[in-house]
């Protein structure tokens, strides 16, 4: 049965906390596609297709012609930060992308200018902003951040609203009772605890306020109880959490791929080199340490050493991030994988990847954005699981581990989408075509 989805009608605004590197290589990218000059590789909902009904039946339509998505040229983008730069002199800065290429669409990226941020220096040591909002507790703060959405909202006539966090990682802590409740964290706003972070006070307000929220980085945020509750309470989706990008992407293709085939692994060293602002955050080690979580459990999660002793259980897992300025935002991974097969003998596999962080990010927010409104307008409150194809390290219910395999996660990806349209789920099992055959005999 087809899920009733609300018309995607009107604007829809993607307000972005963070208006860096990875924010404003997907706003340029977004007004160059709108103009023609460039196309939206990488990104699901533009460019993929899925299968629909029985493989004889040949039907594949573009997702985005498949569910009912916000058209490009209906979105209008905003966000905050910490420096006051217009979206295109932090492009320009940022040097992700050609600057001829930022020339073609400067009218639209200046026209973006960041609100001031919500911001506590303790969390992101290494930055020194100086485009902060002034408040006296975190409960004021929230309120100006609530402002300012709907300020945003009305400003700019839109219709909806979805929040994407592309701001620092933040510095590594644990869920404290502060989190467990929506009352607790409440007052704990009015007392101005310094355990709710900065990232906590935007998906707060957004949450209040019924505003979709997905967050990019490894922070804590959304994945606490207090602001799950306020999610169904609201009827509001969520999804968090850090951007898939480089060498996790890379470890989510391949790892599968060992275990499908019941290769050992001894050890998997990975190292990378980052010159961008978030090379610079994690150069702290608090902040590294919150990175650090996020990218380990990936390979635990997949290979399942409890279960697989023989194949994983000795495993060493090393992963180290290096701050090196003249690379920018043009990130360089190396891994280091040591397995073992047929008696125990033993292999190795070396991968070197030089990628662009933001180019890999950029068309993820832009996915998340169009599923995260396409979730609210479909009723889905909550934790959204299907969405964790984005994510290093994906939202689950309590009690349930998350699925790590990028394969899986496309498949659970496209049947929710199916599900939604009334379609029928896809198993991949394809007897029925054989037994049809015998039938037809």
């Amino acid at each position: 049965m087809k899920t009733n989805i609300e018309p995607a009608e009107g604007k829809l605004g993607i307000l972005m906390p963070g208006l860096g590197a990875v924010a404003t290589t997907l706003i340029a990218g977004v007004e160059a596609v709108k103009k023609g000059i460039s196309q939206p590789i990488g990104s699901l909902t533009q460019m993929s297709s899925i299968r629909l009904g029985k493989r004889t039946e040949n039907r594949y339509p573009k997702i985005k012609d498949f569910v009912p998505l916000a058209k490009l040229e209906d979105i209008v983008f905003g966000g905050w930060d910490v420096y006051e730069d217009n979206v295109y002199k932090a492009a320009s800065h940022a040097k992700v992308l050609d600057q001829h290429l930022l020339d073609s669409v400067k009218d639209a990226l200046e026209a973006i200018v960041p609100m001031k941020a919500a911001f506590d220096h303790d969390y992101v040591k290494n930055l020194d902003g100086t485009h902060i909002k002034e408040f006296t507790t975190r409960w004021d703060l929230a309120q100006q951040v609530m402002a300012d959405i709907e300020n945003f909202k009305k400003d700019n006539n839109l219709n909806r609203v979805v929040l994407v966090w592309c701001g620092s990682t933040e510095i590594y802590f644990e869920e404290s009772e502060i989190h467990m409740s929506l009352a607790s964290f409440e007052q704990a706003m009015k007392d101005d605890d310094r355990r709710i972070a900065p990232s906590m006070i935007y998906a707060y307000a957004a949450l209040k306020l019924g505003v979709a929220f997905a967050n990019g980085a490894p922070n804590l945020t959304v994945d606490i109880p207090a602001l799950v509750e306020l999610s169904k309470l609201t009827n509001t989706p969520i999804a968090g959490k850090d951007f898939k990008t480089g060498q996790t992407l890379m470890k989510t293709i391949l790892a599968p791929g060992l275990t499908a085939r019941a290769l050992g692994v001894k050890g998997w060293y990975s190292t990378n080199i980052l010159g961008n602002r978030d090379g610079l955050v994690l150069d702290d080690p608090d902040n590294f340490k919150t990175k650090e979580v996020s990218k380990l459990s990936v390979l635990e999660e997949i290979f399942q050493p409890e279960i697989n002793p023989e194949l994983y259980g000795d495993m060493y897992h090393k992963v180290r991030i290096n701050y090196y300025p003249p690379r920018g935002d043009n990130k360089e991974s190396w891994d280091n994988i040591d397995i073992f097969g047929w008696l125990g003998y033993e292999m190795q596999i070396k991968i070197n990847f030089l990628c662009r962080d933001s180019i890999l990010a950029a068309p993820i927010v832009l996915d998340l954005a169009l599923f995260m409104d396409l979730a609210k307008r479909a009723q889905m409150s909550g934790i959204q699981e299907w969405l964790s194809f984005y994510l290093k390290s994906p939202q689950a219910a309590p009690g349930l581990k998350p699925e790590h395999d990028i394969f899986k996660q496309l498949i659970k990806l496209q049947n929710t989408l199916r599900h939604m349209m009334g379609e029928d789920l896809i198993t991949h099992l394809g007897l029925d075509y054989y037994q049809e055959l015998v039938d037809s005999m």
